[in-house]
């Protein structure tokens, strides 16, 4: 009948992580990048441009990021 099952073989499930190698602060846009294979440059900019669009509250969600993650 159906022969997907869960778990079987494949790649390990993503596990987001802050990148302490790749920080600039506490690593939260380089493990955005990292989790999405994108550059971190990339993830830093649009983190500055929503932070400037968004009247600052992209700062508070990195915030909890960086408390939650690791």
């Amino acid at each position: 009948m159906n022969n997907v099952t869960k778990g079987s073989g494949g790649m390990p499930p993503k596990k987001f992580r802050l990148d302490k190698g790749d920080a600039k602060l506490a690593g939260v846009c380089g493990g955005i990048a990292n989790y999405f294979g994108v550059d971190a440059l990339i993830v830093r900019l649009a983190f500055v441009i929503a932070t400037l669009v968004g009247f600052g509250s992209p700062i508070l969600i990195y915030l909890i990021i960086a408390l939650i993650a690791d």
